[in-house]
């Protein structure tokens, strides 16, 4: 027996120790999990070059990655069971598609933060019915113009400050008061006011809207309609541009390049024009090329009415056209490039009235009577891409300030001239994290420009470009100068009230104005302040005084 024992215990097999079931994620996904929260963690929380979009885009792309991690690691590599696997593919898979059958990608912020809607409710514009072209008109007199008049984009000098009013800071015990809320059609036009008659903007279904509303009131008086549609998933739907009130007409251009001209009391169009016909553009091409919609706001100069023209895919360009703005006759045309998304401007340099305009990658100066280009200079941008949205804002010394989004930030250059057609132009500073304006212009004011810095507002010094602070969260919305006061309307809807204190930042007051996302600009006609994105239209008094002294 003891012989045999031997022979025995060699011919027996040792088993290897059951493995472990894998139940839990090893270390190695552990970390890519980890890197991954870090580095959402630092992209929130640190400014990156170019805007807060960035950051989100690349926050979506790395949370992504991080969670696929862990899925294919559970369906993959742990050994839960097949049917366990199986069962929470599908679910999964069927989530997903359930979400996608009843959910649809609706719009997006500014900083690209989408938000959604059932796909069975239709789009808010087409809720809205198209209405008559006249209804009440007698009480409309826009002969007799006031000093609190409004008459178009960024105001009466198109430089976004309304310094005769001075508004009363103590919104705690004195509150802006509510005087008419209601739905409107789709669209980023501002309000103009001239006598208390205010005019925008609108899309409602197919019907591209001039509308004429009673600004105490919110009574529609009169609507004028084109059959016209602008729609884009990031820009969203319909006109973009502020209507100009002058001599009792009203002149707007349209997304889609209808530009028009009509009489203020009734609505009746005096004289029209099609851009895209008159310059040969094929308007499914002018969609890729200009992919938000003509955006500018046409200008009155002496008897002129002038617009960026632009031009089919590939050019030949015309950067602005000048019309009769009696009889709608073409006068002249200047410039060879694509146009932007800014307005033309009128402005005194080197002691020469000029017009300012922001073209798709340059800036240019036009004299007045003839349209030819007194001076230029290279502005990166693409109006499919990186687009220009921000004034060139005329400065004292003859200076203009340059500003937008997209990692290109803000410039200040100076304009000098030794005589007829010898202009120059000379950089006095530059700064890609300054004055990141995306779809907003800045305020002047005792040698700083303030601004909607991809969100935040900031301050920054004229002198030498250097910040002085940069303070808040008010998304990409707009403001307004009010002598020493600043009305900021945040995208989110809520406007503030901030003190222009260049060496702190104050805010004062703020209330909710408007539900929803406001890109619209702000209108301050005497104590009403007109406010509106693309779902609701509304109307508060301040308490304000009539100013007193220089600002």
């Amino acid at each position: 027996m003891n012989a045999g024992a031997p022979e025995q215990a060699g011919n027996s097999q040792v088993s290897a120790p059951p493995r472990r079931r894998r139940l839990f994620p090893p270390l190695r996904i552990w970390i890519v999990a980890a890197c991954c929260a870090a580095a959402i963690f630092l992209i929130q929380s640190r400014e990156l070059p170019g805007d807060n979009a960035i950051a989100n885009v690349l926050t979506l792309i790395i949370g992504f990655v991080g969670c696929m991690t862990l899925i294919v690691w559970f369906l993959i590599f742990s050994d839960y069971g097949k049917r366990i696997r199986f069962w929470s593919f599908v679910l999964g898979l069927g989530l997903v598609a359930m979400m996608a059958a009843v959910l649809r990608l609706d719009t997006v912020s500014g900083e690209l933060v989408p938000t959604f809607r059932f796909r069975w409710t239709p789009p808010r514009d087409t809720l809205l019915s198209v209405p008559d072209h006249a209804q009440q008109v007698s009480r409309i007199d826009l002969s007799r113009t006031t000093p609190d008049d409004y008459p178009g984009f960024l105001g009466k000098d198109r430089n976004l400050r309304v310094d005769h009013l001075a508004i009363d800071p103590d919104w705690s015990h004195r509150p802006p008061r509510l005087l008419w809320k209601h739905p409107i059609g789709a669209g980023w036009s501002a309000f103009s006011v001239v006598n208390g008659i205010a005019f925008t903007l609108e899309q409602r279904g197919n019907q591209e809207l001039v509308t004429c509303y009673d600004a105490r009131t919110g009574e529609l008086l009169w609507s004028h309609d084109v059959l016209a549609r602008h729609e884009n998933f990031l820009g969203g739907i319909g006109p973009r541009s502020t209507p100009t009130v002058d001599g009792g007409r009203v002149y707007t251009l349209g997304a889609t390049g209808k530009l028009l001209c009509l009489d203020g009391a009734t609505g009746n169009s005096i004289w029209s024009d099609d851009l895209l016909a008159r310059y040969h553009v094929d308007p499914a091409k002018e969609a890729a090329s200009v992919q938000w919609g003509r955006a500018a706001s046409p200008l009155i100069v002496d008897n002129l009415l002038v617009v960026p023209a632009g031009g089919p895919a590939g050019g030949p360009y015309v950067s602005l056209a000048a019309f009769d703005k009696a009889t709608g006759k073409l006068v002249w045309q200047g410039g060879d490039r694509q146009v932007s998304y800014a307005s033309p401007s009128i402005a005194t340099l080197c002691g020469t009235r000029q017009i300012l305009i922001v073209n798709e990658n340059n800036v240019t100066a036009h004299d007045p009577g003839s349209g030819r280009v007194l001076w230029s200079h290279e502005w990166p941008g693409g109006s499919s891409s990186n687009a220009s949205c921000s004034q060139a804002v005329p400065v004292e010394g003859d200076r203009v300030l340059l500003s937008k989004a997209y990692n290109i930030g803000s410039e200040l250059v100076q304009i000098s001239s030794t005589g007829p057609d010898q202009w120059q132009v000379g950089s006095v500073w530059s700064n890609r994290t300054l004055l990141k304006t995306k779809f907003t212009n800045v305020v002047m004011y005792q040698g700083h420009a303030f601004g909607l810095s991809d969100g935040s507002l900031e301050c920054v010094s004229l002198a030498d470009g250097k910040r002085a602070w940069r303070k808040g969260r008010y998304g990409h919305g707009q403001i307004l100068g009010v002598r020493d006061l600043l009305l900021v309307q945040a995208e989110s809807g809520e406007v503030a009230l901030v003190a222009a204190d260049v060496s702190q930042f104050r805010e004062l007051g703020r209330f909710q104005a408007i539900e929803g996302k406001t890109w619209n600009n702000l209108c301050l006609y005497g104590s009403l302040l007109l406010v509106r994105n693309a779902e609701e239209a509304a109307c508060y008094e301040l308490t304000v005084s009539p100013a007193a002294g220089p600002t």
